[in-house]
């Protein structure tokens, strides 16, 4: 792995050799000199990178004259592509695992192949860098404190409803991925649902050229792009609810019924108490009672 080298505008540089493992490497959300020079020693010093997009990747690639063999890994061929890393890695290779743009495993099917790679015995590096839900949220002016990455909301309109029936008993900021082609949509539900007068900020072509925060509420913002024709990916972020929102009264079984589809009974009183504000212990015995009527899923 020695002699690999990336270059810096006009400057050229050995990149160290690294140690034997998966390396995740964060890549840039849009302008590509947000990349840290420890990614570019991974990405010149690796064996291969596995790349969502070659194509894409290979913009990044030549940006820096990275000459590393790439391979695909995406969601369509993840697990026969795994088992070929998996292989790589147990030959001693070393691999660097990148997304189209930004930190992998966000809405990727990365997971998968670090959960093969750490079952089969092998090192998991992490390289921090560039990611559109921290981007979106240092600009869009809403509570940071505590926040919910939801990733896309469904296409269809009456599955979107759902999600978002869901996500309204989150007490903190939301963070949605969505595409100019559904936005509209998505603002028109999330006013519905939400509730008109709730923050959000729309964050348009992060770190590129036209770089866009739209804020206002998500009435205002449902208004403002129903009437335009939108490009770029978007990243939605939505304030939490006003405390006047919160709605004691509400029915909470649908939530309660998925939670504890997912997890036991008193792992979903607990998550459900956060979620709502709720007692746990009024929410563990409301669960109790929906086992006993047969709703447990």
């Amino acid at each position: 792995m020695t002699g690999n080298r990336y270059r810096i505008h006009a400057n050229e540089f050995d990149a160290k050799p690294i140690d034997h493992g998966l390396y995740i490497v964060a890549t840039p959300i849009g302008n590509l000199a947000d990349i840290t020079v420890r990614a570019l020693e991974v990405l010149a010093s690796c064996d291969v990178i596995a790349c969502e997009d070659t194509r894409t990747s290979r913009k990044l690639l030549d940006r820096y004259q990275i000459t590393t063999r790439t391979m695909a890994y995406h969601e369509h061929n993840a697990e026969f592509a795994s088992g070929k890393i998996i292989e790589a890695l147990d030959e001693g290779k070393t691999i660097a695992l990148i997304s189209d743009a930004g930190t992998p495993l966000i809405s990727d099917p990365g997971f998968r192949l670090v959960n093969d790679a750490i079952a089969a015995g092998h090192k998991v590096i992490p390289v921090p860098g560039a990611s559109s839900v921290l981007t979106a949220l240092m600009a869009a002016g809403l509570p940071t404190d505590s926040f919910h990455y939801a990733g896309f909301l469904p296409s269809k309109e009456k599955a979107r409803a759902d999600r978002l029936k869901e996500l309204q008993h989150i007490q903190t900021t939301l963070i949605l991925f969505d595409s100019p082609h559904r936005i509209s949509a998505s603002l028109k539900s999330a006013t519905t649902i939400l509730g008109h007068d709730r923050t959000a900020c729309v964050c348009r072509e992060l770190t590129k050229s036209h770089e866009e925060f739209a804020k206002g509420s998500l009435q205002e913002l449902a208004e403002i792009f129903a009437a335009r024709n939108v490009k770029g990916e978007i990243v939605l972020v939505i304030g939490p609810p006003l405390q006047k929102d919160v709605d004691l009264d509400e029915d909470i079984t649908p939530l309660l019924t998925r939670l504890a589809s997912e997890m036991s009974t008193s792992q979903a009183a607990s998550e459900a108490a956060r979620i709502t504000g709720r007692a746990r212990k009024d929410l563990y015995q409301q669960l109790l009672a929906l086992k006993s009527d047969g709703h447990d899923g």
